[in-house]
């Protein structure tokens, strides 16, 4: 979500500009980020001869319903056989599991639920205007399930997150598979003037190792080319539809010049104008001003075209049309209709860095603090916000548009891993089927990203990417948090169940819950030197 301000007011894209117009962050946006630790010894283990999930209930990933009780054998890195071991509710018949190799490591699975590793396609790798590291981002992730991250724009750097790229599929440290995609122009020190830079630019970035291009706008002229020349070198793109230009250039423009995927939601009810073509601003609007500029935000859908109206549909239609990949990322917005609950989640105490607290907090200079004056009538419109966008959302995926799922966590009180959870119960809140929310969080992502014949299903021939949850997400999502989801026990006593127990990625098992504790200790310690016992000092007790 992080705007960047990338596009400056007369529409020129920037390098050395950026933190010029980024306002109030003193992250060095194209400066190196504290990389993540080589992987102790005993942190995951494997990738093993043979691996076999013993007795499992798994969910393909594809839609397909879950299935049990099952055997998954893994060799080395990939999945060899899925075998049906028996019936639900009867003992499972020794004389059809698979026979365990010598040294195989194998997991009782009985009662767990085996899904695909998760994929967020909207993935920060936090860094110093945090004060995160990348260990404690990606146990975050790891945590949770997520073994495959885009990186949508590499603001630690490009050279940087490619590094952290190589050293994750090498396993050298404990990280999701990364995907590093390069901002619209970084490592120029002047703007763009020309078709013919942009074309060398994207070209350079295909060379440097880049998986794709993240931009916030641009001159259309300019817009086109990179898209044009993306395509023709098989870089694949995302796009933030910054205001600042999204008057020249909507999600239909990118769209038909093969935009890969629309991040958020900007530039979308732009493009369902029917009685205007500029957003309603009011007078004293100022775009760096953030409470207008979210507030104002929160508005835009009520002038779009309404729901299943000939020209939503027309829209619709021709985005499908065009393949059009739509990434949402419902949930860092969330506190703009809820700011209480965002605010207020149980595992901030836990797992949020003060210093991450403190980047939260509200504030005029910096971007996504925008709770200046926050209020009912904000909250108000932004949930009637939410209830069009959704219905958009979930048409386009009923239609056979492809939606994946995306967090954009370390902003607005948005936690890593934590909060891409949440994406999936939002999916849910637009209309989607649990089902369709796994698929949309494993295949669809693999889908976008190009990788679906490594990762996005469990089934034979694919890498070794899943997770094991002694619980039944199909039934509550919650479960997959790492605190899990609180229930009464026969004694009326309240427990927590669920919480991921494995995370598997590229064969190799990782305790889920050491991962957290880890993180749980970062929180510790850095409290401790900080001298801090709560997460917001100056608002406690009020």
């Amino acid at each position: 979500m992080r705007s960047l301000l990338l596009v400056l007011a007369l529409g020129l894209v920037l390098d050395g500009g950026l933190r010029a117009q980024y306002r109030g962050c003193s992250h060095d946006l194209f400066g190196e980020g504290v990389g993540a630790p080589p992987r102790p010894e005993g942190e995951g283990e494997g990738p093993f001869a043979q691996l076999i999930l013993r007795g499992a209930t798994f969910v393909d990933g594809a839609g397909a319903p879950a299935r049990g009780p099952v055997d998954i054998v893994v060799e080395q890195n990939r999945i060899v056989r899925i075998v049906d071991v028996g019936f639900p509710g009867l003992p499972i018949d020794p004389a059809r599991r698979p026979k365990a190799k010598e040294g195989a490591r194998e997991i009782d699975c009985t009662g767990s639920y085996v899904l695909p590793g998760l994929v967020d396609m909207h993935g920060h790798i936090g860094g110093k205007e945090q004060g995160t590291t990348a260990e404690y981002v990606y146990k975050l992730w790891m945590g949770h399930g997520i073994t495959t991250v885009r990186e949508p724009g590499s603001f630690n750097g490009l050279d940087w997150t490619l590094e952290q790229k190589r050293k994750s599929a090498a396993n050298e440290i404990t990280a999701p598979r990364i995907m590093a995609y390069s901002v619209f122009g970084q490592g120029r020190k002047d703007p763009f003037t020309d078709v013919k830079e942009v074309e060398a630019w994207v070209k350079e970035t295909k060379e440097k190792g880049a998986d794709g291009i993240k931009f916030f706008g641009a001159p259309p002229a300019l817009m086109a080319a990179a898209l044009d020349t993306a395509q023709e070198v098989d870089l694949r793109s995302a796009c933030h539809h910054a205001q600042l230009g999204v008057a020249r250039w909507n999600v239909l423009d990118s769209a038909l010049h093969g935009l890969t995927t629309m991040e958020h939601w900007y530039g979308l009810p732009e493009a369902l104008f029917v009685d205007r073509r500029i957003q309603d601003y009011p007078p004293d609007y100022n775009y760096n001003d953030e409470q207008n500029r979210f507030e104002e935000a929160g508005k835009l859908w009520k002038q779009a075209a309404p729901p299943y109206s000939e020209h939503w549909n027309a829209v619709m239609d021709r985005l499908l049309d065009l393949r059009l990949t739509l990434d949402p990322t419902f949930s860092i917005y969330e506190g703009s209709r809820d700011l209480m609950r965002v605010r207020r989640a149980e595992w901030h105490e836990d797992y949020t860095l003060p210093s991450l607290w403190n980047f939260f907090r509200p504030s005029r200079a910096a971007h996504g603090s925008y709770w200046f004056d926050w209020g009912t009538r904000q909250e108000a419109a932004w949930k009637e916000n939410y209830r069009l966008w959704m219905a958009f959302v979930n048409e386009y995926k009923n239609r056979g548009g492809r939606v994946t799922c995306g967090s954009d966590c370390g902003y607005i009180y948005k936690l890593y891993g934590f909060d891409y959870i949440r994406e999936l119960e939002m999916l849910v809140e637009a209309g989607f089927h649990p089902l369709e929310a796994i698929r949309a969080a494993t295949l669809s992502g693999a889908e976008a990203l190009g990788l679906e014949a490594e990762i996005g299903t469990i089934e034979p021939g694919k890498l070794a990417d899943m997770i094991v949850v002694p619980a039944n997400p199909l039934d509550n999502l919650k479960v997959l948090y790492g605190t899990g989801a609180i229930k009464l026990d026969e004694n009326d006593e309240p427990i927590r169940v669920g919480g991921v127990r494995w995370t598997i990625k590229d064969g190799i098992v990782y305790d889920a819950p050491r991962l957290l504790a880890d993180v749980r200790a970062m929180v510790r310690r850095a409290k401790d030197e900080a001298g801090v016992e709560i997460v917001q000092p100056g608002l406690e007790g009020r």
